[in-house]
């Protein structure tokens, strides 16, 4: 499992898919290394919500996850000598872009007190989103750019009235401090922060 890890990071939807860890493996053969590799402090597991609701545990789905590296380090460290290099060398991080800055911001949250993350994904309509945490009364959908692209499904999840429970946003990416009536931008680096500012802000 733990070797397969990048594999699925370097997809679209960087969902882990046990299926194609083994031929005929089932989620429930694999979930003590699930369970191992995550209390070792090897991983971070960040499961599917079923529903865009509240309450967060007990409204996701164990067999729909991804899995992220609990140490940055640990996903370019997973690369081959090349890839490292033209990574830190000419700052190419190529199909991995996506996954090292939604790695960096899940360590982050996980380290900043966030004992479980959370994302949503749903094909009909497409809505899609990177992390989920809450305040004292609301969703609130954290999304991670690495470019600075639209952001349809943030967009989306806060003026659909299907989301009640969803009255803002987060969005970290190569941005300043900001809010736009909708949503606040953030730099990654001060995703380390957030718990903190939700509290605070209250």
């Amino acid at each position: 499992m733990y070797s397969h890890i990048p594999t699925f990071l370097a997809k679209e939807n960087k969902k882990f898919q046990i299926t194609k860890v083994a031929k005929g493996a089932r989620n429930r053969e694999y979930i003590g290394a699930v369970e191992w590799l995550k209390e070792a402090g090897v991983i971070n597991v960040c499961y599917c919500l079923n529903n865009v609701e509240l309450p967060l545990k007990g409204n996701y789905d164990p067999d729909f996850y991804k899995i992220y590296y609990h140490d940055t380090g640990l996903l370019i460290a997973s690369l081959d000598e090349e890839a490292q290099d033209d990574l830190r060398v000419n700052r190419n991080f190529g199909t991995y872009k996506g996954a090292v800055y939604e790695n960096v911001v899940g360590e982050m949250l996980r380290k900043s007190g966030y004992e479980q993350l959370y994302f949503y994904k749903h094909d009909n309509p497409a809505v899609e989103m990177d992390f989920f945490v809450r305040d004292a009364d609301s969703l609130i959908p954290v999304e991670v750019k690495a470019k600075d692209g639209t952001t349809a499904s943030l967009n989306n999840l806060i003026k659909w009235d299907s989301y009640p429970e969803v009255k803002y946003g987060i969005k970290f990416g190569y941005k300043n401090i900001g809010w736009n009536g909708s949503f606040y931008t953030f730099p990654y680096f001060l995703a380390f922060l957030l718990k903190r500012f939700l509290k605070e802000k209250m």
